[in-house]
C-alpha cells in the first residue's frame, strides 16, 4: 500500500472518530434546533470517510470517485461545523479539513 494511500486512510478514519465526537456531543447541547443540519452533516461525514478507509484498502478502482465525494461532504461538513463555537465542532473542522485535503490528493493521483 502506498504512503499516500495509507495517509488518506489514516485521516479519513481520524475525520470519521471526530465526526462521531461531535455527533454525540451535539446530542447533549441544549439547542437541537441550531445544530441540527451540524447533527445530520456529522454522520453522514463519519459513514463516508469510513467506507472512503475500507474502499481504499481493499484497493478499490473507484478510488478517485470515492475520495472525491468524500472530499466534498467533508467540506460541507467543516463548513457547517465551523458556525459553531464548541470546542468538538472546531475538533471536527480541522479534522473534516485534513480529510478533504487528503481525499482530493487521492482523487488526482
Amino acid at each position: 500500500m502506498s504512503n499516500s494511500i495509507q495517509k488518506c486512510i489514516e485521516a479519513c478514519l481520524e475525520c470519521m472518530n471526530a465526526c462521531n465526537v461531535c455527533y454525540v456531543a451535539n446530542l447533549k447541547e441544549y439547542d437541537l434546533e441550531t445544530l441540527r443540519e451540524c447533527i445530520r452533516l456529522d454522520r453522514e461525514c463519519a459513514e463516508i470517510c469510513s467506507y472512503t478507509a475500507q474502499a481504499l484498502g481493499r484497493g478499490t478502482e473507484f478510488a478517485a470517485e470515492i475520495c472525491n465525494l468524500c472530499a466534498r461532504i467533508c467540506e460541507a461538513c467543516a463548513t457547517e461545523c465551523s458556525k459553531h463555537k464548541h470546542d468538538h465542532c472546531q475538533q471536527c473542522v480541522e479534522a473534516c479539513r485534513r480529510c478533504a485535503e487528503a481525499c482530493r490528493f487521492m482523487a488526482v493521483a
